[in-house]
Formats: C-alpha cells, sequence, structure tokens
C-alpha cells in the first residue's frame, strides 16, 4: 500500500467510522441510559466485531455474495427486522431510576460483536475498503493495514458517541425527556435503515 492510499485509506475509516449509524446510534443511547463504564462491552464488541468482519470479508467472503446473490438478499431482509427491533427496545426503554427498569442492561460484548453481521453500514465499509483500498500488489498487507487502521480508528470514534449519550443524560434527567430521547434514537436508527433499500450494482 502506497503512502498516498495509505493517508486516503486512513481518512475513509475514520470519517466512516464517526459518521452516524446503527452501532454509533445505540452506542450513543447505551451512553445516556446506562453510563460510559457499562457501554464500555457494548464499544469493544463494535470494534471487535467490525474489524474480524472486515477480515474475513478480505479472505473471500465478498465473493459469497457474487456468487449467490440470494443471501445478500436474505441479509437485508434479517437486517431491517432485527433493526427494527433494536429500535423497538430503544424507544420503550424506562428511566434507570424506575422500577421497572431493573432488568434493563446493556448490549454484551458478544451481542455487539454478532450485530456487525446484521449491520448495513459495516457491511457497505467493509465491502469498500476491501475492494477499493487493499492493494492489488501484496493484498494480504494490505488487508493487514486496513484492519489495523480500523481497528485504531474506530476507538475514538465509538468513545466520542458514548460521551455524547453520557453528556446528554445531563440534560434529560425528567423521564419524560429521556423517554423523547430514546425515541428520537430509535427514529435515527429507523432512519439508517436506508443503505438496504438502495439497489446494488
Amino acid at each position: 500500500m502506497t503512502y498516498e492510499l495509505f493517508i486516503a485509506f486512513t481518512v475513509f475509516a475514520f470519517v466512516s467510522c464517526v459518521t452516524p449509524g446503527p452501532n454509533n446510534l445505540m452506542l450513543m443511547a447505551s451512553g445516556t441510559n446506562f453510563g460510559f463504564a457499562r457501554t464500555v462491552p457494548h464499544a469493544m464488541g463494535v470494534n471487535f466485531g467490525f474489524v474480524f468482519m472486515v477480515l474475513l470479508v478480505g479472505l473471500g467472503l465478498a465473493q459469497l455474495f457474487e456468487r449467490f446473490p440470494a443471501a445478500q438478499h436474505t441479509l437485508r431482509i434479517a437486517s431491517a427486522i432485527y433493526l427494527v427491533y433494536l429500535a423497538w427496545k430503544i424507544a420503550n426503554a424506562a428511566p434507570p431510576q424506575a422500577g421497572v427498569s431493573a432488568n434493563a442492561k446493556p448490549m454484551t460484548f458478544l451481542q455487539a460483536a454478532l450485530f456487525q453481521w446484521v449491520n448495513p453500514k459495516a457491511w457497505t465499509m467493509a465491502l469498500t475498503a476491501v475492494t477499493a483500498y487493499a492493494p492489488a500488489e501484496n493484498p494480504m498487507l494490505g488487508l493487514a493495514i486496513i484492519v489495523a487502521v480500523f481497528a485504531i480508528v474506530d476507538i475514538p470514534a465509538v468513545s466520542a458517541w458514548m460521551m455524547i449519550g453520557v453528556q446528554a443524560r445531563r440534560f434529560l434527567d425528567q423521564p419524560r425527556a429521556l423517554r423523547t430521547f430514546n425515541i428520537i434514537a430509535a427514529l435515527l436508527l429507523l432512519a439508517s435503515l436506508y443503505p438496504l433499500f438502495i439497489p446494488s450494482h
């Protein structure tokens, strides 16, 4: 990977990691409802799961969609259903101080890692990175660099969204305000479904 290509990919990786998407919106909502410390496993699961996805895509998983288009269609449907379910959970999350929320828990490391496989933005990022930035010469080294860059730049990106959620909590002391925030976060999560409805070429 040339120096120019490395710089271009690093910019792409950071921008794609820090912009709104299902992961960041859920991390923001979790930071608001559960705090920074309890959201850390969720964030680490996002990082590990996505980096592992990029690695597998680079090793040839992307070819599966080319050979079996039905697999991609099935993934789109599963992604939409699961994201609607997550949006419903966020919208109906009770305030932490309410007794009915005693059983509420943030997403675990494993749940967050597995979620990447039904995350449309994660698939778009992984496929774009591997197809557009992996060099033709020495592709394994190029893939290793791509994986390493994503693993590094994703940490400050997800941390920023958790902090946004934590800081937002200061202005959401009232249950009604927190409920409104959760509903808005859920609607934004639903809006992030748009990549599923863009025809693939």
